[in-house]
């Protein structure tokens, strides 16, 4: 299994100016493509975790190249 990095832009929902950039290292089959439906009930888990939250984005990436187009 390889590391993949989860990064996710999570929103208040009291107050939705306010944005922050999260970053989760998740455990993958190999490929970004899996990392997409892998981190599915990941995020639905974390979202449950956090009721005054919302994710308005996400995506993966490799660890090291969040700064480069993929």
């Amino acid at each position: 299994m390889n590391a993949v990095l989860l990064i996710v832009l999570v929103c208040s929902i009291v107050n939705p100016g306010v944005c922050s950039e999260k970053q989760f290292l998740l455990e993958s089959n190999g490929s970004l493509k899996s990392c997409v439906m892998e981190a599915q009930p990941y995020l639905a888990a974390w979202i449950g975790e956090h009721p005054n939250e919302r994710i308005a984005s996400w995506r993966c990436a490799w660890p090291g190249s969040e700064g480069r187009s993929l």
